[in-house]
C-alpha cells in the first residue's frame, strides 16, 4: 500500500507553521532545561504548547487483511483563563489511507472524524500532588469519505488525574462520547474511552512509556484494547525543540472485523514553550 507522502508533507508543514505564530519564542533554555519540557509531555494537560504528528500503521481489518495508516494530528493548547485556572484544547485531527476496509475492494484517503477535547485544570496540584482536569469533549463528523467516519455528532465529558514523583508520571484519561445527530443509517455511537498511562524520563531525556488505548461500545458491547509500548528521545534542531517516538503495538482484544496483531506508532512532536 502507498502511503499519501504528498499530503503527509504539506499538512506537516502546514501546522508547523501554524503553531509557529502561536508560539512567542522557540530559544527556551533560560527557563526550561529539556528534561522538565520531557516530563511535561508526559503529563497530557501541562501547560506547554506542542504539535504531535502521530503515525500509526494497523492491519488486519475485514476478511482480507486490510491495512490502515493514520495520521493523528494533535495540538495541544493551555489558555490562561484565571490566576488559578487553565483550559486545555487538545484536538485529534486523523489523517487516514486506507487499504481493504471494508472490502478488498475498497480504498480511501482523507480526513477522518476529529476529536476535541477542553480540559478545565487547576494551575496548582492538589496537596497530594495530583494534577487533574474535567471538560467536555466533542465528536465532530469531519471524514471526507463515508469509510473513514462515521457520519455521526456526539459529545460527552472527558477527564485526566495523574502524579508526577520524581522521573515518574502515571494517570489516566477517559471520555464518553454519545451521538446526538447524523446520517439515519449509520449506527449510533455510545463509546467509553479509557487510557491509563505509565512513563519514567530519564536523565538524558529519553522518555520509556507504556499505555492502552481501550474503547468500549456500548451499541455492540465490544471492547478495542490496543497495548502500546513507546520509547521518546528529545532534541534541539537550531532552536527548535522536538520529541521524536516510536514503538510497537499490540491488540490485545478487538472486535471482528477491525486491527488485530501487531502495529506500529512513530510520532514527532514540535514543542513551543513559552
Amino acid at each position: 500500500m502507498k502511503f499519501s507522502h504528498k499530503l503527509f508533507t504539506s499538512l506537516l508543514l502546514g501546522s508547523f507553521i501554524s503553531f509557529s505564530a502561536l508560539a512567542q519564542e522557540s530559544d527556551t533554555a533560560t527557563e526550561s532545561t529539556q528534561e522538565e519540557l520531557a516530563k511535561k509531555l508526559a503529563n497530557p494537560i501541562s501547560n506547554l504548547i506542542s504539535l504531535p504528528l502521530q503515525l500509526n500503521y494497523d492491519e488486519g481489518f475485514g476478511q482480507d487483511n486490510g491495512s490502515m495508516w493514520r495520521l493523528n494530528v494533535q495540538p495541544v493548547i493551555p489558555i490562561s483563563i484565571s490566576d488559578d485556572w487553565n483550559v486545555i484544547s487538545r484536538t485529534i485531527l486523523p489523517l487516514i489511507d486506507q487499504e481493504g476496509i471494508p472490502t478488498k475492494f475498497d480504498s480511501d484517503t482523507g480526513t477522518g472524524d476529529t476529536i476535541q477535547s477542553f480540559f478545565f485544570s487547576p494551575k496548582a496540584p492538589t496537596e497530594n500532588g495530583v494534577v487533574w482536569g474535567l471538560g467536555p469533549v466533542l465528536l465532530l463528523d469531519t471524514a471526507s469519505e463515508a469509510n473513514l467516519g462515521s457520519e455521526k455528532w456526539g459529545g460527552g465529558i472527558t477527564g485526566v488525574a495523574l502524579k508526577q514523583a520524581g522521573p515518574w508520571t502515571m494517570g489516566g484519561l477517559f471520555n464518553h462520547i454519545e451521538s446526538f445527530a447524523g446520517e439515519d443509517d449509520r449506527a449510533d455511537i455510545s463509546a467509553t474511552f479509557l487510557q491509563p498511562f505509565l512513563a519514567y524520563v530519564t536523565p538524558t531525556k529519553t522518555t520509556f512509556g507504556i499505555n492502552t488505548e481501550s474503547t468500549y461500545d456500548w451499541e455492540s458491547d465490544q471492547w478495542s484494547i490496543p497495548l502500546n509500548v513507546s520509547v521518546a528521545q528529545m532534541l534541539k534542531v537550531g532552536d527548535q525543540i522536538i520529541q521524536l517516538s516510536m514503538g510497537p503495538r499490540y491488540w490485545v482484544e478487538s472486535p471482528d472485523g477491525a486491527a488485530e496483531d501487531w502495529g506500529f506508532r512513530f510520532q514527532l512532536t514540535f514543542l513551543f514553550p513559552k
